[in-house]
């Protein structure tokens, strides 16, 4: 859910300087604002940009927006995408356009950010016991009716804390939270039994500061996870959703918010939230899956869904880091000027693509090329034997893992399949 505010804090993104902070851009850009620089459309490859340098694809961006927009809707489930993976507002403003609920937190430093961008609705999947966020929260609820915000909740204790930091701030409208079941034994955080959930429940019931509206989870944390296991835990979630209606915990709410959603398992929560029983009030299905919106080249490639039902769409990568050659020491080995700084490597290393020979700007797949370590500013890489690779030309790198990609460039070009760079996405890590 959009605003006038967060339409004008995000044009105002336009009118930042390029200077020295932002790295990978062109030099000779000093001192334009961003949006002038967007308005020359300078090709990635020939208009001055330096290497390594991150690209986003228009229009695989584009095609994922639509691609969950789709997904969702055909599924009766409305959208929360998890806004860590990119933290870039015109990233959230965008899929607030394409049919999303509201943005998801994971803690009170990304809440402040949305807010500073205008989102009117925010899932905070974490429990909040930081008694200045709360004081923080209380005071933005208060300013604000028309914000809805929801957190978690997994213990006596944190609502014992929330409580008393609310209480103190002197808030005047309740934080509504979910009660948070875990995944199983050995899982992240979350309630780990059914009957400590409704222990933790009637602890939000005693207090005047926070209101109960429903139930959430993640079901990436089921341990072994595969369909049979994540399915089973979503119906224990769906049940405890029913369990809780049945017993009048949602009294005075307008509707019961049941969550869940990874980028991993989305076809499962829309299976088993399909099933959900007709409650005393309407509910709220949400979902939370964040890394679609750039996908990648390793680690959401092969659990993607989609790969599960492609007749119900697909996603495509949308990174691909440009580095250079700068070292041919052997025959069988190469270097990059991109390294752990600038890549994605703690699931997968980066993936070379296509190669751009310095003569003659052609581009060729790279077949024979591996990367096989990181440094900080170096990837190394060995060559096959036959494989034409010289120093200085650039190397194409497919990334895994979307969060930690975005979190290593602050401003990040737009490019179309021709090197035309139309925008800048800026990051707030």
């Amino acid at each position: 859910m959009a605003t006038d505010h967060s339409d004008q804090a995000v044009a105002a993104l336009a009118r930042e300087r390029v200077d020295h902070r932002f790295k990978g851009l062109p030099p000779n850009a000093e001192g334009l604002t961003v949006g002038e620089l967007a308005a020359e459309r300078r090709s990635l490859f020939t208009g001055g940009f330096t290497t390594p340098v991150l690209a986003l694809s228009a229009e695989a961006l584009e095609h994922n927006l639509v691609a969950m927009e789709r997904y969702s809707a055909a599924h009766g489930l409305a959208f929360a995408p998890h806004g860590k993976t990119s933290l870039a507002p015109q990233l959230f403003e965008r899929q607030l356009a394409h049919g999303a609920w509201g943005i998801t937190a994971a803690v009170p430093t990304q809440v402040r950010i949305y807010r500073a961008f205008g989102i009117q609705r925010i899932f905070l999947a974490n429990e909040v016991v930081d008694a200045a966020a709360l004081r923080w929260l209380a005071a933005e609820l208060d300013a604000d009716p028309d914000f809805r915000f929801i957190a978690y909740v997994d213990s006596v204790r944190g609502v014992e804390l929330m409580d008393a930091a609310l209480r103190e701030a002197g808030a005047r409208r309740p934080v509504d939270v979910v009660v948070e079941l875990g995944g199983g034994e050995g899982a992240r955080t979350g309630i780990r039994t059914e009957p400590e959930c409704a222990t933790v429940a009637d602890a939000v019931a005693a207090t005047g500061t926070l209101r109960l509206v429903g139930v959430a989870g993640y079901e990436g944390e089921v341990p072994k996870p595969d369909g049979e296991r994540v399915r089973a835990w979503l119906r224990r979630l769906t049940a405890l959703a029913a369990d809780f209606d049945a017993a009048g915990r949602f009294e005075g709410v307008d509707e019961v918010v049941v969550s869940a959603g990874g980028s991993a398992w989305f076809d499962a929560v829309a299976d088993v939230f399909a099933e959900l029983p007709t409650l005393s009030r309407p509910v709220l299905k949400l979902l939370r899956s964040g890394a679609y919106v750039s996908h990648d080249d390793g680690h959401y490639r092969h659990l993607t869904p989609f790969n599960r039902v492609p007749e119900e769409g697909e996603l495509h990568p949308a990174f691909r880091l440009w580095a250079q050659v700068v070292s041919r020491p052997e025959p069988g080995q190469a270097f990059l000027n991109a390294g752990k700084r600038d890549a994605a490597y703690d699931l997968d290393m980066p993936e070379p693509q296509l190669i751009r020979s310095a003569r003659d700007a052609t581009t060729r797949p790279a077949t024979g090329l591996a990367v096989t370590a990181l440094s900080d500013q170096h990837a190394w890489v060995t060559v096959a034997d036959g494989t034409d690779l010289e120093v200085g030309d650039w190397v194409g790198l497919g990334l895994s893992h979307p969060c930690t990609s975005f979190d290593k460039w602050q401003l990040i070009p737009v490019a179309e399949a021709d090197g035309t760079v139309t925008d800048y996405i800026r990051t707030f890590f």
